[in-house]
């Protein structure tokens, strides 16, 4: 596969990833406000709402994982909303539930990434200054959670 090809695809499979992200992150809100099963949510999904165009796989794996996992993932970005917490609502709890996911179990996604994905989703669906919330729930998370990648790019940045 020549460089433009294999450029090409991950550019794809990235929008796929989006895309996944994008409809889980409703798919979650719809679970966290109705308490519909999950294997409805799931198959009305991809039956009806275009998963199948994204990563259909991620969208799995976050539509399960982060429901199974909801406490854990809560502590350890509760952490860091103290002053906030009465203020967020159920979109920037999903948010927050699928960076903190993607930073314990998803390496190979930058932590930078991580949290443009999720600022961008609360500028999507999230309240005026949501983004600015989430951006700053996420910042410190990242340092405890991904300490050798952040303190390598603070490094780099000091050198640079």
């Amino acid at each position: 596969m020549s460089k433009n090809a294999s450029d090409k695809a991950h550019a794809r499979a990235i929008k796929k990833r989006k895309h996944a992200r994008d409809k889980v992150l409703q798919a979650l809100y719809q679970w966290q406000l109705s308490g519909e099963d999950l294997d409805w949510i799931r198959d009305f999904y991809l039956q009806e709402q275009g998963v199948s165009t994204g990563d259909e796989a991620y969208f799995l794996e976050l539509l399960y994982k982060i429901p199974s996992n909801v406490t854990g993932l809560d502590e350890l970005y509760k952490k860091h909303v103290s002053q906030f917490e009465d203020h967020m609502d159920p979109i920037e709890t999903n948010i927050l539930r699928i960076a903190t996911y993607e930073f314990l179990h998803h390496l190979e996604i930058p932590y930078k990434v991580v949290i443009n994905e999720a600022v961008n989703l609360a500028k999507s669906y999230g309240a005026d200054e949501s983004h600015k919330f989430v951006n700053g729930v996420l910042d410190p998370l990242s340092r405890e959670l991904r300490q050798i990648e952040t303190s390598a790019a603070v490094k780099v940045h000091e050198s640079g």
